[in-house]
């Protein structure tokens, strides 16, 4: 339960485009270096600059999924320990510090088994992409502390979120795959972490006023709750309109499945509206963790289809 299974949709879909736009560009570099090879009249084998790498994907998806859930236990143990996670006025789904499921030392103990494995897990992706991925794990171990302990509390948690459920894993994962980064790329990673943002947008709805009372300063305590409902529909509308870019690739089954997606969250920002507040906006939390699913796996299908 501390885990968060329902919320893993974020550590998922970023791969999962990512993985999906390399596996395309590696097709058509193949089907072009075909086409060559045919004109040449060439009676020897085309010799391709790419290959999709099956290890490398497995890893990255391997290495997002156990830093989501280590952030997840940091999230549970430190907003336990702050006393932002009180038993009695907690709105969001039970965390497992506060209700007493799991000791401070049991938890603190498995944060550092989490993140001990998510650094042997990412290690091997160095000698795909290059040893400046390192960094790049380093970064997301800081920062998947950071988040909890400063930047949620200072209404910076939406960027983290961008840049960390956006920019970082669906290029990264396409990066080790085919060692460059595409414009179409970066346009997809930062549509996907708007998307994946919709689901912070709705947890700090309905923890709002408690959030204020905490001293815990989102993005929605600073703008309001008519703004924060504004903004929620506003992610999924951007991610959809920069997903045109994909028509211009060749991708346009990409740019038109997930207008789907795009009811699904008008739906769930309608119930956001008239539910307002309390423990029925877990409702929303539930359906914008599935949006966010079906939204990646229809421009996963999508970019496949085009291929």
């Amino acid at each position: 339960m501390a885990a968060r299974p329902k919320t893993l949709t974020g550590a998922a879909v970023p791969v999962m485009i990512g993985l999906a736009l390399a596996w395309a560009d590696i097709h058509q570099q193949k089907v072009e270096c075909l086409a060559r090879t045919a004109e040449l009249q060439a009676d020897i084998a085309p010799d391709w600059a790419m290959t999709f790498k099956w290890i490398p994907a497995i890893l990255c998806i391997l290495f997002a999924f156990i830093m989501q859930i280590d952030a997840n236990f940091v999230n549970d143990y430190f907003d336990y320990f702050r006393g932002t996670d009180d038993r009695e006025t907690r709105l969001g789904p039970e965390r497992a510090c506060s209700q007493g499921w799991v000791s401070i030392g049991r938890m603190k103990c498995a944060i550092v088994l989490t993140t001990a494995l998510a650094c042997v897990v990412g290690f091997p992706l160095v000698f795909y992409g290059g040893w400046e991925l390192i960094l790049v794990g380093v970064l997301c171990v800081a920062f998947c502390f950071l988040y909890t302990t400063y930047f949620s509390y200072i209404g910076l948690g939406d960027v983290l979120v961008l840049v960390f459920f956006g920019l970082v894993p669906v290029c990264m994962t396409y990066y080790v795959q085919t060692l460059t980064v595409t414009l179409e790329v970066l346009l997809a990673s930062l549509a996907c972490g708007l998307v994946i943002d919709a689901l912070l947008l709705v947890n700090n709805f309905r923890d709002r006023d408690t959030d204020r009372e905490a001293g815990k300063v989102t993005l929605v305590v600073r703008i309001g709750g008519k703004a924060a409902l504004r903004a929620y529909l506003g992610v999924g509308v951007v991610a959809c309109l920069m997903g045109g870019y994909f028509a211009f690739q060749g991708h346009w089954l990409a740019s038109v499945l997930p207008l789907a997606y795009l009811l699904l969250h008008y739906k769930t920002y309608r119930k956001m509206q008239s539910i307002w507040e309390g423990r029925a906006l877990n409702q929303c939390l539930g359906e914008t963790a599935r949006n966010i699913f079906v939204y990646g796996l229809l421009v996963a299908i999508g970019v496949l289809l085009s291929c």
